[in-house]
């Protein structure tokens, strides 16, 4: 149960608000205290300094809870501002310095509050640990400051021998990555000596040690990053990203990235997106914040010179034909992963450049056509485009600049249809199909223009023209997205396709073949529908298997082969044949392993086509009959699409090694892509005996990232994947490290009540699972009171399976000492468990909650007096100690001793009443055991702890030996 409701503040006295926000403090509440205190302070005049000053310190007690150090040491400056010298500010200042590592300064902050409070005497440890911090620091900064000068010259000296440079380039990574060696670096000037060297320094070895220093540094605070922005500048970056070395490419990318990432301030926009997903824990106040806040940090971002100039650079550089075909794709990437946040609003200020018009050159080069102007790509360029410009239009959030999206990508392709040459028709249809595979609406809208269908079928005609007629046929394989697209191509182009698929050129063959098996799977899983002859499909597909299996076709043919077989296999034979030719499936795996762009989405669908793991929906029985009796069409399955078909289809796919080849595919910015893989790797977890195979293969790592990024289906389906592992593996094995705490969240997000019951249980047992491996994955739990909320809410579910488990769980986290502190609160999480003792259709609800109590009461003096806050306590603890399970017994005795050892007045009123006459019936019942040939485990122990329980009661002096009760035969009480 919740702590007693807050009274609701008057909204316009920030004293009010203020004690609201004291209250919500107290109840743990901290979300909505920071609410609260924000809006307090809003509306505080600066008239009232001190009363601000309160609230202030106030907020940063909220902050210091949360973690955000930062922010609490701003707030307690802001304080001590308005009242200097305040020793609470002061204080809390110091415990906020002190976790952020900069103990000089928490050491000065706690020296004053000693002068002026001299009183204090929690300053007094705090000064002692800090002098001896400080002073290790001034040792270590020292240690540090040698070990920096010693590094500086064997690395910047050329004349040093090569592999004492390497290792001492290596060591600059160590040392920038602790706050005090970065502050070290940079005081001796080793940014300006990199940047220096850089321009020399051939060994590729020491250039990426010293690039990932550099992100090292810009990844700590701003006030590191400034300094390497200005010293550096972004073409610094930009030269060595020009490379084709792709370790260097990611450590260039990266430090750009940390640029990014420390300027914009994206922890806070992640607390915000945070707080807005979970608005029911939040009141108007706090929605207020989240969004005042929000406002304040756009506009802040906005007039940001720095990121501005950074976009703009990479814009520039977008096209630029002195680069690698890697290094653009890198600065496609950084484009991409960043016009997805509002802080940015890079997908906006896209229109206020030629940005689209130079992701649209992109997406026309080809790799097989060279021309004057012809830029440097590689086989994912187009590909990345094409998803970058559909990341930019989706991030588009009305209509007035969607269309001006629309407008400028429609420019760039009616300038191309204004110049009829070849070159231009080509590179107009190939930019044309980009979007059709990667931008479907963006496509959708250019292939509707006027002449361009006919421009297409046109090019496809003419034989003596290899180029266009590659491109042709590719454009028309793309536009058969929609069912109304098929038809009009059918009536257009499938006479072309034919005549494409007798040509002599493999490259052009395939593609006709692609096409062909597109329309031939128009109808999708509809197996009474099929617009070509029976058996077509399957001939179809055999002709794919040619090209794949076959080791002297090139990768380009084999790709295609791929993307024809993702058509097909809508179809059950095509499904059965495929999953019985392991050779074919392992050439599939082999081409997944590549992890190119422009095979991704071919190989994901096919493989969710080959485990029915698509989304399917459900037709009520009384729509079926209404649709037979009115003659409307009803989409029939196929008869190898049986569960049986399905099962053995996923078992045969799981161990031919298919999860490995779905962790190559999972490296995606398309959230489409990793919604189906999340769907094709929770088909393979509902089976227990393949979870094995999902973690050996690094399915676990997979998932938990496709758990915290991509769309909402897809991040559920990856997180009911993720229960399912951790209730039948070991959370040790399968979740190792920080993964553990990772998944937590996600799974956590299973535990809506508008989900399915089976993923509801699911999450539960794998959290209990999660919350007996350590006391860090608890400590996760608790620390988010909304997840130990949501894990409570589920033990009054009415289902009996979900209700266990969540009581299961429950039990787990009692062994950590934050649960332990919210059960000693102002709630009845001690009574309801106690009534869960008592209850008698579920023993292992019985079990559960007697272990929860036992534990409980084993660590907290006030837990075992909660225990009377139930009016039928002593019944549940009965029920326990007579219970026919010896596991509850043990448990029972256990909550019994414990109370007892809580102190006289507890234990008084465990001696009322009939808990004693039990345990000495254990204790007679395990000495008749124990003479037994094998005596009773369980039993004995129980003996034991009884025992002791009457020992504890007997020096209180509630029971008496027989022979003191002999001497005293008043006494009814003997032990």
């Amino acid at each position: 149960m919740s702590p007693n409701p807050m009274p609701t503040p008057d909204k316009e006295n920030p004293l009010s608000l203020k004690e609201s926000g004291n209250t919500a403090f107290k109840d743990g509440n901290l979300d909505e205290a920071l609410a609260l205190y924000t809006q307090a302070l809003r509306l505080t005049s600066k008239d009232h300094s001190s009363d601000q000053a309160v609230i202030f310190k106030n907020r940063a007690a909220v902050h210091l809870k949360n973690e955000d150090y930062q922010l609490a040491v701003d707030d307690c400056t802001q304080a001590l501002a308005l009242v200097p010298s305040d020793p609470k500010a002061l204080y809390r200042r110091a415990q906020a310095y002190e976790a952020l590592e900069q103990v000089d300064l928490a050491y000065q902050d706690a020296r004053e509050v000693h002068r002026v409070d001299p009183k204090n005497r929690a300053i007094e440890p705090m000064l002692i640990k800090l002098h001896k911090a400080v002073s290790e620091k001034v040792t270590q900064m020292n240690q540090i400051g040698n070990k920096v000068k010693s590094m500086v010259e064997i690395v910047f000296d050329p004349s040093t021998e090569k592999e004492k440079r390497i290792k001492g380039a290596d060591n600059l990574i160590y040392l920038a990555k602790e706050r005090s060696g970065a502050e070290v670096l940079m005081k001796e000037g080793v940014v300006q000596k990199i940047a220096s060297l850089m321009k020399v320094e051939k060994d590729p070895q020491i250039r990426l040690s010293l690039i990932r220093c550099v992100g090292e540094l810009c990844k700590k605070s701003e006030d590191l990053c400034r300094p390497v922005l200005a010293n550096c500048g972004i073409p610094f970056f930009l030269d060595i990203l020009n490379t084709k070395d792709d370790e260097t490419i990611n450590a260039a990318s990266y430090v750009i990235q940390m640029i990014l990432d420390t300027l914009s301030d994206v922890k806070t926009a992640k607390k915000i997106r945070e707080l807005r997903k979970n608005p029911r824990s939040l009141s108007s106040e706090g929605r207020k914040w989240c969004n005042t806040e929000e406002a304040n940090r756009m506009e802040r971002i906005k007039n940001s010179k720095e990121l501005v100039s950074i976009f703009n650079v990479l814009v520039f550089n977008l096209t630029s034909r002195t680069i690698t075909g890697h290094a653009r794709d890198a600065i496609v990437e950084l484009i991409m992963k960043n016009c997805k946040y509002d802080e940015l609003n890079w997908a906006e200020m896209m229109l206020k450049t030629d940005g689209y018009e130079r992701m649209m050159e992109i997406a026309s080069e080809m790799t097989e056509y060279r021309h004057e102007s012809s830029m440097e790509i590689t086989d994912n360029s187009r590909a990345k485009a094409g998803v970058c410009l559909a990341f930019c239009y989706e991030a588009m959030y009305d209509d007035k600049r969607r269309n001006t999206c629309l407008e400028m990508v429609g420019n760039f392709v009616s300038e191309k249809l204004r110049d009829m040459k070849s070159e231009s028709r080509i590179r107009c249809v190939t930019a044309i199909t980009t979007l059709l595979q990667y931008a479907v609406e963006l496509g959708q809208s250019q292939l509707t223009k006027e002449g361009v269908l006919p421009m297409i079928i046109h090019m496809a005609k003419l034989d003596n023209e290899y180029l266009e007629q590659l491109v042709a046929s590719e454009a028309i394989i793309a536009a058969v997205a929609k069912k109304k697209d098929s038809n009009m191509i059918v009536s257009q182009g499938v006479e072309v396709l034919k005549q494409l698929y007798n040509s002599k050129n493999d490259h052009i063959k395939v593609r006709a073949l692609v096409g062909l098996c597109k329309l031939g799977a128009s109808a999708g899983h509809d197996a009474s529908m099929r617009p070509f002859a029976d058996g077509s499909t399957v001939k179809l597909g055999e002709a794919c298997r040619r090209f794949l299996i076959n080791p002297g076709k090139d990768r380009d043919l084999r790709r295609w082969a791929a993307e024809g077989l993702s058509f097909l296999t809508l179809d059950g034979d095509v499904k059965e044949k495929l999953c019985e030719d392991e050779e074919a499936i392992k050439a599939l795996i082999e081409l997944a392993k590549q992890g190119k762009y422009d095979v991704q989405y071919a190989l994901v669908t096919l493989l969710v086509n080959l485990t029915n793991s698509y989304e399917k929906k459900e037709i009520m029985p009384e729509m079926l009959e209404l649709a037979k009796f009115a003659k409307h069409h009803v989409p029939q399955d196929h008869e190898l699409d049986d569960q049986d078909f399905i099962d053995k289809r996923i078992f045969a796919l799981a161990h031919y090694g298919i999860v490995s080849a779905l962790v190559a595919l999972s490296k995606t910015d398309s959230n489409n892509i990793k919604e189906l893989i999340a769907r094709v790797l929770n088909a393979i977890c509902k089976y227990s005996d393949l979870r094995g195979l999902v973690v050996q293969q690094g399915g676990t790592k997979a998932l938990a990232s496709l758990a915290l990024e991509g769309n909402e289906k897809g991040k559920r389906h990856a997180a009911q994947a993720l229960s399912r592992i951790g209730i039948t593996q070991d959370p040790a094995i399968a979740f190792p490290g920080q993964r553990a705490v990772d998944i937590i969240r996600p799974i956590c997000q299973l535990l809506n009540s508008e989900y399915e019951g089976l993923e509801n249980f699911e999450a539960l047992l794998a959290l209990g699972n999660l919350a007996s491996l350590n006391e860090t994955t608890r400590s996760r739990m608790l620390k988010e009171s909304e997840f130990a909320s949501l894990i409570e809410g589920y033990m009054f579910e009415d289902h009996q399976l979900i209700r266990r488990a969540a009581v299961q769980c429950f039990t787990n986290l009692c062994q950590s000492p934050i649960q332990v502190k919210r059960c000693e609160g102002k709630n009845d999480k001690v009574k309801y468990a106690v009534l869960l003792c008592g209850d008698d259709e579920d023993v292992e609800v019985v079990q559960a909650a007697s272990g929860a109590l036992a534990m409980l009461t084993s660590q907290s003096e006030k837990c075992c007096k909660k225990i009377f806050e139930s009016a039928q306590w002593s019944d549940c603890l009965l029920n326990l100690l007579a219970n026919p399970d010896l596991n509850i017994v043990l448990r029972g005795v256990v909550i019994v001793k414990n109370m007892i050892n809580a102190g006289k007045e507890v234990a008084e009123k465990i001696i009322e009443t009939q808990a004693m006459d039990c345990m000495q019936a254990h204790i007679f019942k395990a000495k008749l055991d124990e003479g037994s040939y094998e005596p009773n485990q369980i039993l004995q122990k129980i003996r034991v702890i009884a025992e002791e329980a009457l020992e504890s009661a007997h020096q209180l002096g509630l029971v008496k030996t027989q022979k003191e009760a002999e001497k005293d035969p008043k006494s009814d009480d003997e032990s």
